[in-house]
């Protein structure tokens, strides 16, 4: 369920392009074909791809439109190769209705940092993500969270009890809405179904060196609000690859040729699809969160986020509760898809990845990255940028002062 100012927020973030326009849905499935025909091409010349169950996912991908729900993909990052290739792992027909192919989240840093970038990315059905500072209540969360809301349910927004009126017949809610959606409301992306959202829910690519290779962080809660705000609940599909780790080796992060050149021809990329999880779980989490809409809501202002909603302890640890529930069905699939060994326990917890993060990787010298460790801001050069600027425009207006 959701909340009506979530939902203007996503629609405000998704309406910075003319999404609607034939010209740019032309533009846009074009960039997304030509992205899928490359990523084919190398990984087919090159690799050798082993995709399994992918009926799973077309399965999910049809429930999608009989059951007028969103879809979200859930996979492990190893590398930054994992998109687009993975889109070249799956077959053509796919991607021949625009509305099928995924949407997903890309760093602002890498992907929007120019004009040219932004427009090619956002053509590509990509949302610009803020990695350091934005958390889980930037706008590309709210645009997710849109996206995963068919466009006839926005009736479901969540309102007090208090305040809900006499409940009408089925066939009069229908005739509203769809009076409501014809008359006052223009959707911001022109679609014919529920869309799919593609997520890296770790935030950053992870490369270990053995005995920890293949394990993952832990997942961050943009992807909770994902599944918990959405006015429908969307069906999840946990997806897990090796591989593109092979193709894109973080040891030549850094390097101005060997980063962009691939490598390790021949080598093995195993994709399997698992299960989707259970309907029954997450609903169960889902009316969790509507009980806390219901308990910590402000009556004077009803239709938003309240800081108990955002920050609070009930609402953290529902979360929390959901991430890990998310990361146990990956999990899952990379110990029975893959025939990796278990992981270390210490991942799944968000406290071991921050603390080690912060040492910069002392507090435990026995995990090694391969190349380095994005998630430590000292060596983010655009973060770095960001603060030299910030500090030049004080010291101007503090001498304009004196």
């Amino acid at each position: 369920m959701s909340l009506p100012d979530v939902l203007k927020r996503g629609d405000d973030f998704l309406s910075q392009y003319p999404r609607t326009s034939p010209l740019w849905q032309l533009g846009s499935h074009a960039t997304c074909l030509l992205t899928v025909g490359i990523s084919k091409l190398i990984l087919k010349t090159f690799y050798n791809v082993q995709l399994t169950h992918f009926e799973r996912l077309e399965t999910a991908i049809d429930r999608s439109v009989s059951e007028n729900r969103g879809l979200m993909t859930v996979m492990n990052h190893m590398s930054v190769v994992d998109d687009p290739f993975i889109w070249g792992v799956f077959p053509w027909r796919i991607y021949t209705d625009l509305d099928h192919i995924r949407w997903c989240l890309g760093a602002h840093n890498v992907c929007f940092q120019k004009k040219s970038l932004a427009t090619f990315f956002s053509l590509g059905k990509v949302l610009s993500t803020i990695r350091f500072g934005g958390g889980p209540f930037q706008g590309s969360i709210d645009a997710s969270i849109r996206l995963l809301s068919p466009d006839d349910t926005l009736d479901l927004e969540w309102t007090p009890s208090w305040a809900q009126e006499e409940k009408e017949t089925p066939q009069q809610k229908q005739m509203s809405t769809l009076t409501k959606l014809a008359q006052d409301y223009t959707p911001p992306v022109k679609r014919s179904k529920p869309s799919w959202v593609h997520v890296y829910p770790e935030g950053f690519v992870l490369q270990l060196e053995s005995p920890y290779a293949n394990s993952m962080r832990y997942f961050k809660w943009g992807i909770t609000r994902m599944i918990l705000e959405s006015t429908k609940a969307p069906i999840v599909v946990p997806i897990f690859s090796t591989g593109f780790e092979k193709i894109a080796p973080e040891s030549a992060a850094g390097t101005k040729v060997e980063r962009y050149l691939p490598r390790n021809f021949g080598a093995e990329i195993k994709v399997m699809v698992g299960n989707p999880i259970n309907d029954e779980i997450i609903e169960a989490y889902r009316d969790e969160w509507k009980k806390l809409v219901e308990k910590y809501h402000d009556p004077k202002h009803p239709t938003d986020l309240t800081e108990e909603l955002k920050v609070g302890k009930d609402a953290q640890n529902l979360r929390s509760r959901l991430a890990s529930e998310l990361r146990a069905h990956v999990a899952e699939v990379r110990h029975e898809g893959h025939n990796l060994p278990i992981e270390d326990e210490r991942f799944q917890s968000p406290q071991w990845w921050k603390q080690y993060t912060d040492s910069e990787g002392s507090s435990d010298p026995a995990v090694r990255f391969i190349g380095k460790n994005w998630a430590v801001r000292r060596l983010q050069k655009f973060l770095n940028e960001q603060s030299d600027a910030e500090s030049s425009e004080n010291d101007t207006k503090s001498d304009a002062k004196k």
